[in-house]
């Protein structure tokens, strides 16, 4: 394994930590700065947002620089961001930091999927970009018994501390251990080129692919501590436990779907995302058992983010010579499509159709997400093993050299 795929994971273990850490430092923020728990919900919506924008805006202003630059460029200005978070004398400072991290998120990972994709031969790309997921997996599993641990015992201002000095780390990793990038001279990388990427339907495809199938699975997670207090009768303090579970699931899940996405790519994403809508669907029927509920846990964080590898790599796959933006823009796919399955679970809830109508919901959006990448695999005629071996992955990304 190449090295720079830790340094990679680091980086992404830290922004993972910042997204998912200030769920479990809510309540202490909100006293800390008398705003209402509605407001301070805006330092999680308002990071969602951000890492949208970041994705398509960022990724199109650095098209021409290298990317390993980039990335470093990207580490500071996450370093920034959670040094204003950490030092926010106000409610508004505060916000301007975690939107401040947030703009790097999604070009982190666009443009890190590239170079890691970029690092191993083509038979691996889906392997290397799960195992710099891993990172933000871990930060999943990890993110809120760390902040809630830290925050109780040193104030919540010390999570971000910590999390700026393993920014700093990343930053160190990635500049040491990360090849410098270098592109074939005809394929120079430039914003028009990389918009040429989205001729393609098939890169449009991936991008529905990714809005319903996270918008299913997060639609329902979104509302998942109500489902679990309110009808598979856990108490409050089992939740954060729980959630780690969850977070288990989706770092095996990413871990082997990477590897089932190197041997097939499309048919291996039909079987996931059918596997998730059939899990939401009994987790549905069963979230009154709490056994079945942990293991509908474990498997919709396995089949969820199972997926991510290999729409990753399927989006690269299609944009061929310039796969830039159209990775990043795949990374803002998933937080559309976070926003949208929140959306819909909502209004599921708020028409009085229960706490397990979120899973309902999730289960119909993923199986449209099934549908259209049926649809999507037929069309290339990609569900043949001749079209699916690993030299469909041999998209001429990027050539390295130390």
């Amino acid at each position: 394994m190449p090295i720079g795929l830790i340094a990679l994971a680091l980086g992404g273990f830290g922004i993972g930590l910042t997204e998912f850490v200030i769920a479990g430092l809510l309540p202490e923020v909100a006293a800390d700065f008398a705003v209402t728990e509605a407001a301070a919900g805006w330092l999680i919506s308002g990071y969602a947002l951000s890492v949208a924008v970041g994705a398509i805006l960022l990724t199109a202003a650095v098209t021409r620089l290298p990317r390993k630059h980039v990335l470093v460029g990207l580490m500071v200005l996450f370093i920034i961001g959670n040094l204003i978070s950490a030092l926010a004398p106000t409610y508004s400072i505060m916000l301007l930091g975690r939107i401040t991290a947030a703009l790097c998120h999604g070009a982190f990972f666009g443009i890190g999927a590239v170079v890691a994709a970029s690092l191993v031969p083509a038979s691996k790309k889906s392997g290397a970009i799960a195992i710099m997921f891993t990172g933000l997996t871990l930060a999943n599993v990890l993110g809120v018994p760390f902040g809630t641990f830290i925050g109780q015992s040193f104030g919540w201002r010390a999570t971000f501390w910590a999390i700026t000095v393993i920014g700093v780390i990343a930053l160190a990793g990635i500049v040491a251990l990360v090849p410098r990038a270098t592109e074939d001279t005809a394929h120079v990388s430039n914003l028009r080129g990389e918009l040429r990427a989205f001729r393609s339907s098939q890169v449009w495809l991936s991008l529905v692919v990714t809005v319903l199938g996270f918008g299913g699975m997060f639609g329902a997670f979104t509302y998942i501590a109500y489902t679990l207090t309110e009808v598979s009768g856990f108490g409050s303090a089992a939740v954060p436990w729980l959630l780690v579970v969850f977070g288990a699931g989706l770092f095996v899940g990413n871990i082997l779907g990477g590897k089932a996405a190197d041997r097939r790519l499309d048919p291996t994403l039909v079987v996931l995302l059918i596997g998730l809508t059939i899990v939401m669907a009994l987790f549905a029927l069963t979230a009154a058992n709490p056994v079945a509920t942990v293991i509908a846990l474990v498997l919709m964080g396995g089949f969820g983010f199972g997926t991510v590898p290999g729409l990753q790599t399927r989006i690269m796959l299609y944009a061929d010579t310039a796969p830039t933006l159209a990775s990043s823009a795949n990374i803002a796919a998933f937080n559309v499509g976070n926003a949208l399955g929140a959306w819909i679970g909502g209004i599921t809830i708020s028409v009085g159709l229960g706490y397990t109508s979120p899973l309902w919901a999730g289960a119909a959006i993923t199986a449209a997400a099934a549908i259209v990448m049926a649809v999507a695999a037929t069309r290339r005629n990609v569900l043949s093993p001749a079209a699916q071996g690993p030299a469909a992955s041999a998209a001429p990304l990027v050539t390295t050299a130390s």
